[in-house]
Protein backbone atom coordinates (compact mmCIF):
# COMPACT_ATOMS: atom_id res chain seq x y z
CA UNK A 1 0.00 0.00 0.00
CA UNK A 2 2.57 2.68 0.91
CA UNK A 3 4.71 1.37 -2.63
CA UNK A 4 1.40 2.24 -4.02
CA UNK A 5 0.99 5.59 -2.71
CA UNK A 6 4.38 6.50 -3.26
CA UNK A 7 4.45 6.15 -6.85
CA UNK A 8 0.86 7.83 -6.97
CA UNK A 9 2.13 10.69 -5.34
CA UNK A 10 5.55 10.70 -7.97
CA UNK A 11 3.16 10.23 -10.91
CA UNK A 12 0.74 13.81 -9.42
CA UNK A 13 4.43 15.83 -9.33
CA UNK A 14 5.48 14.49 -12.61
CA UNK A 15 2.00 15.52 -14.05
CA UNK A 16 2.19 19.11 -11.86
CA UNK A 17 5.72 20.00 -12.82
CA UNK A 18 4.69 19.58 -16.30
CA UNK A 19 1.61 21.29 -16.28
CA UNK A 20 3.82 24.62 -14.96
CA UNK A 21 6.64 24.13 -17.43
CA UNK A 22 3.53 23.57 -20.08
CA UNK A 23 5.12 20.84 -21.20
CA UNK A 24 2.41 18.13 -23.68
CA UNK A 25 1.91 14.99 -21.56
CA UNK A 26 1.95 12.10 -23.49
CA UNK A 27 -1.50 9.58 -23.24
CA UNK A 28 -0.35 5.87 -23.08
CA UNK A 29 -1.90 3.54 -25.13
CA UNK A 30 -3.93 2.47 -22.72
CA UNK A 31 -5.92 5.42 -22.32
CA UNK A 32 -7.56 5.55 -25.48
CA UNK A 33 -11.11 4.75 -25.76
CA UNK A 34 -12.13 1.38 -26.84
CA UNK A 35 -14.84 -0.13 -28.87
CA UNK A 36 -17.97 -1.80 -27.14
CA UNK A 37 -17.17 -5.36 -26.76
CA UNK A 38 -20.15 -6.55 -29.28
CA UNK A 39 -17.88 -3.65 -32.02
CA UNK A 40 -15.33 -5.98 -31.24
CA UNK A 41 -16.66 -9.31 -32.04
CA UNK A 42 -18.39 -8.17 -34.98
CA UNK A 43 -15.38 -6.64 -36.37
CA UNK A 44 -13.11 -9.86 -36.06
CA UNK A 45 -15.72 -12.54 -36.78
CA UNK A 46 -16.56 -10.29 -39.80
CA UNK A 47 -12.81 -10.35 -40.55
CA UNK A 48 -12.59 -13.84 -40.20
CA UNK A 49 -15.66 -14.70 -42.55
CA UNK A 50 -14.15 -12.44 -45.26
CA UNK A 51 -10.53 -13.96 -45.04
CA UNK A 52 -12.97 -17.68 -45.26
CA UNK A 53 -14.71 -16.60 -47.95
CA UNK A 54 -12.56 -15.27 -50.33
CA UNK A 55 -9.64 -18.20 -49.69
CA UNK A 56 -12.74 -20.45 -50.78
CA UNK A 57 -13.44 -18.44 -53.35
CA UNK A 58 -9.87 -18.81 -55.31
CA UNK A 59 -9.51 -22.32 -54.35
CA UNK A 60 -12.50 -23.58 -55.80
CA UNK A 61 -12.41 -21.37 -58.90
CA UNK A 62 -9.08 -23.74 -59.74
CA UNK A 63 -11.45 -27.25 -59.52
CA UNK A 64 -12.81 -29.05 -61.57
CA UNK A 65 -16.14 -29.76 -61.76
CA UNK A 66 -16.79 -32.23 -58.89
CA UNK A 67 -19.30 -32.73 -55.76
CA UNK A 68 -15.81 -31.83 -54.01
CA UNK A 69 -16.39 -28.33 -56.20
CA UNK A 70 -20.15 -28.21 -55.47
CA UNK A 71 -19.82 -28.31 -51.55
CA UNK A 72 -17.15 -25.27 -51.49
CA UNK A 73 -19.25 -23.35 -53.80
CA UNK A 74 -22.24 -23.94 -50.95
CA UNK A 75 -19.98 -23.16 -48.33
CA UNK A 76 -19.00 -19.45 -50.27
CA UNK A 77 -22.67 -18.81 -50.78
CA UNK A 78 -23.40 -19.75 -46.93
CA UNK A 79 -20.40 -17.68 -45.61
CA UNK A 80 -21.34 -14.90 -47.86
CA UNK A 81 -24.81 -14.42 -46.57
CA UNK A 82 -22.88 -14.75 -43.47
CA UNK A 83 -20.92 -11.61 -44.27
CA UNK A 84 -24.24 -9.99 -44.78
CA UNK A 85 -25.69 -10.51 -41.91
CA UNK A 86 -23.27 -9.59 -40.02
CA UNK A 87 -22.58 -6.19 -42.04
CA UNK A 88 -25.98 -5.54 -41.17
CA UNK A 89 -25.39 -5.48 -37.68
CA UNK A 90 -22.12 -3.67 -37.37
CA UNK A 91 -23.62 -0.82 -39.58
CA UNK A 92 -26.63 -1.02 -37.14
CA UNK A 93 -24.65 -0.50 -34.68
CA UNK A 94 -22.52 2.24 -35.75
CA UNK A 95 -25.67 4.17 -37.06
CA UNK A 96 -26.36 3.56 -32.82
CA UNK A 97 -23.28 4.07 -31.46
CA UNK A 98 -20.55 6.89 -31.49
CA UNK A 99 -16.61 5.23 -32.26
CA UNK A 100 -13.92 6.23 -30.19
CA UNK A 101 -12.73 9.89 -31.41
CA UNK A 102 -9.38 9.61 -34.06
CA UNK A 103 -5.99 9.76 -32.64
CA UNK A 104 -4.01 12.41 -33.64
CA UNK A 105 -2.68 12.15 -37.35
CA UNK A 106 -2.19 14.34 -40.24
CA UNK A 107 -5.89 15.44 -42.31
CA UNK A 108 -4.61 13.72 -45.55
CA UNK A 109 -4.83 10.01 -43.30
CA UNK A 110 -7.63 11.01 -41.62
CA UNK A 111 -9.92 11.91 -45.08
CA UNK A 112 -8.01 8.46 -46.63
CA UNK A 113 -8.88 6.28 -43.48
CA UNK A 114 -12.95 7.62 -43.34
CA UNK A 115 -13.03 7.06 -47.15
CA UNK A 116 -11.98 3.86 -46.63
CA UNK A 117 -14.04 3.11 -44.31
CA UNK A 118 -17.23 4.16 -46.24
CA UNK A 119 -15.74 1.84 -49.47
CA UNK A 120 -15.41 -0.98 -46.99
CA UNK A 121 -18.82 -0.97 -45.60
CA UNK A 122 -20.61 -0.80 -49.03
CA UNK A 123 -18.51 -3.50 -50.52
CA UNK A 124 -19.51 -5.49 -47.23
CA UNK A 125 -23.10 -5.45 -48.69
CA UNK A 126 -22.38 -5.42 -52.75
CA UNK A 127 -19.85 -8.05 -52.87
CA UNK A 128 -22.24 -11.38 -51.52
CA UNK A 129 -25.37 -9.26 -52.87
CA UNK A 130 -23.47 -9.68 -56.40
CA UNK A 131 -22.92 -13.51 -55.30
CA UNK A 132 -26.48 -13.75 -54.64
CA UNK A 133 -27.17 -12.22 -57.34
CA UNK A 134 -24.85 -14.59 -59.80
CA UNK A 135 -25.91 -17.57 -58.09
CA UNK A 136 -30.43 -16.50 -58.72
CA UNK A 137 -29.41 -15.80 -62.23
CA UNK A 138 -27.60 -18.57 -62.73
CA UNK A 139 -30.67 -20.77 -61.60
CA UNK A 140 -28.73 -22.21 -58.23
CA UNK A 141 -30.81 -21.58 -55.43
CA UNK A 142 -28.91 -20.20 -52.02
CA UNK A 143 -30.21 -22.32 -49.42
CA UNK A 144 -28.16 -21.52 -45.62
CA UNK A 145 -26.30 -24.30 -44.33
CA UNK A 146 -28.74 -26.56 -46.28
CA UNK A 147 -32.22 -25.68 -44.00
CA UNK A 148 -32.91 -21.71 -45.06
CA UNK A 149 -33.89 -21.45 -48.76
CA UNK A 150 -33.29 -17.93 -49.52
CA UNK A 151 -35.91 -16.54 -52.69
CA UNK A 152 -33.98 -15.75 -55.42
CA UNK A 153 -32.30 -12.02 -55.60
CA UNK A 154 -32.73 -11.61 -59.18
CA UNK A 155 -34.90 -13.78 -62.17
CA UNK A 156 -32.71 -16.52 -63.70
CA UNK A 157 -31.06 -15.79 -66.81
CA UNK A 158 -28.18 -16.55 -68.73
CA UNK A 159 -27.18 -13.30 -69.66
CA UNK A 160 -27.28 -11.39 -66.54
CA UNK A 161 -25.62 -14.62 -65.20
CA UNK A 162 -22.28 -13.75 -67.47
CA UNK A 163 -22.76 -10.38 -66.87
CA UNK A 164 -23.17 -10.33 -63.01
CA UNK A 165 -19.64 -13.10 -62.73
CA UNK A 166 -17.13 -10.57 -63.60
CA UNK A 167 -18.79 -7.94 -61.72
CA UNK A 168 -19.06 -10.56 -58.34
CA UNK A 169 -14.93 -11.16 -58.57
CA UNK A 170 -14.46 -6.92 -59.59
CA UNK A 171 -16.26 -6.13 -56.61
CA UNK A 172 -14.49 -9.12 -54.04
CA UNK A 173 -11.01 -8.23 -55.10
CA UNK A 174 -11.21 -4.43 -54.79
CA UNK A 175 -12.93 -5.12 -51.14
CA UNK A 176 -9.41 -7.81 -50.66
CA UNK A 177 -7.39 -4.56 -51.48
CA UNK A 178 -8.70 -2.07 -49.22
CA UNK A 179 -8.87 -4.99 -46.37
CA UNK A 180 -5.19 -4.77 -47.28
CA UNK A 181 -5.11 -1.21 -47.00
CA UNK A 182 -6.86 -1.47 -43.35
CA UNK A 183 -4.78 -4.05 -42.34
CA UNK A 184 -1.60 -2.44 -43.35
CA UNK A 185 -1.98 1.21 -41.94
CA UNK A 186 -3.67 -0.29 -38.56
CA UNK A 187 -0.12 -2.14 -38.44
CA UNK A 188 1.60 1.20 -38.98
CA UNK A 189 -0.45 3.00 -36.66
CA UNK A 190 0.79 0.20 -33.86
CA UNK A 191 4.60 -0.33 -34.69
CA UNK A 192 5.55 3.08 -36.38
CA UNK A 193 3.16 5.86 -34.72
CA UNK A 194 2.26 3.77 -31.41
CA UNK A 195 -1.00 5.71 -30.56
CA UNK A 196 -2.99 2.50 -29.01
CA UNK A 197 -5.07 2.95 -32.46
CA UNK A 198 -5.15 -0.80 -32.51
CA UNK A 199 -5.78 -2.22 -29.09
CA UNK A 200 -8.88 -0.02 -29.09
CA UNK A 201 -10.12 -3.14 -31.74
CA UNK A 202 -7.99 -5.56 -29.81
CA UNK A 203 -10.21 -8.39 -28.49
CA UNK A 204 -9.63 -8.73 -24.29
CA UNK A 205 -9.37 -5.46 -21.47
CA UNK A 206 -6.77 -3.78 -23.87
Amino acid sequence: MFASSHVKRRAHAATYSASLLNLPIRMSPASTDRYTGLAIALHWLLALAIVASFCVGLYMHELPISPQRLKLYNWHKWAGICILALSALRLLWRLTHRPPADVAMPQWQRRSAHAVHILLYGLFFAVPLAGWAYSSAAGFPVVVFGVLPLPDFVAPSKELAEAIKPLHKILAFTMAALVLAHVAAALKHHFVDGDGLLSRMRPGRG
